[in-house]
């Protein structure tokens, strides 16, 4: 965890220090949930138990709405959305929350899109909860990656085209600053996340790094909900693909041989549904 690592010594002595600093009240826990890639069906057990019986729910603007309306009636409902460039809350303010309802003896539930540990800041919303002697639980879900491909019927990896994959951030502390080399190409499936707004840049930087403008691709758009859009081409024309289709988030791309994989299987999904 970096510059703020804490010893487990350390997170038991900050916790006492929170309960001996608040002995009326007990000090709450922070569930940090996996909402999956959008539809209720996909939340683990655990998780829509969780979202059943919250009282206090914070969660992210790519949460589908069927999913917050699980939660109960009197639940108090915290958005803290993101929009790129555009946030209702800093990141460090979120972490504050979840620390200051936990500490007033509130169990929160801090429901996020995807997975929590897979470029859901939970890493960093655990560790300040950490600090202040708050305890934590991570509830897994189904990533984004997982479930957009898997709904798409993209294989990320197959026999035949890919045994490695790797997940990047298309928008994260500057696209210029990743080294994405060797990520990409024969044998290696490449899913992008948050690379709606910055797919031209992406499409050069890859085949400058020597991928071919041929390679397939997939953007998909709205994974696992009934208004998925799956669009296909080819790496030369990603931005095109993107900005022609207006796609918007939550959206994925899918780098290499396998994104043009679940072609044929999406075809005889809807030949059989219209049969």
């Amino acid at each position: 965890m970096g510059g703020k690592a804490f010893s487990l010594v350390t997170w038991l002595a900050r916790a006492h220090l929170a309960r001996m600093s608040n002995p009326s009240s007990r000090v709450g826990t922070v569930f940090l949930v996996g909402a999956g890639p959008g539809d209720p069906d996909l939340l683990t057990l655990r998780a829509a138990r969780l979202v059943m019986n919250a009282r206090v729910l914070v969660h992210d603007g790519l949460v589908d709405p069927a999913i917050l309306a699980m939660a109960p009636k009197g639940c108090r409902m915290i958005s803290v959305a993101k929009q790129r460039s555009r946030h209702t809350m800093r990141q460090e303010e979120i972490n504050a929350l979840l620390v200051r309802e936990a500490l007033a003896g509130n169990d929160v539930v801090r429901l996020k899109g995807g997975d929590p540990f897979v470029f859901g800041r939970g890493g960093e919303e655990a560790e300040d909860c950490f600090a202040a002697g708050v305890p934590v639980q991570v509830v897994p879900g189904i990533s984004a990656a997982m479930g957009a491909a898997a709904s798409a019927m993209i294989p990320l990896t197959h026999r035949d085209a890919a045994s490695i994959v790797s997940f990047v951030a298309g928008q994260c502390k500057g696209l210029t600053d990743q080294n994405w080399a060797g990520l990409a190409g024969v044998g290696r499936t490449l899913v992008i996340y948050m690379g709606v707004a910055t797919s031209d840049a992406i499409a050069e930087k890859l085949m400058a790094d020597g991928l071919a403008p041929d390679m397939p691709v997939a953007v998909i758009e709205n994974a696992a909900r009934p208004q998925m859009r799956v669009l296909r081409g080819t790496l030369a024309a990603l931005g095109p693909l993107v900005s022609d289709n207006k796609v918007k988030s939550p959206a994925l791309i899918v780098i290499g041989e396998v994104a043009g994989r679940g072609d044929m299987m999406e075809l005889k999904q809807v030949l059989e549904a219209v049969q």
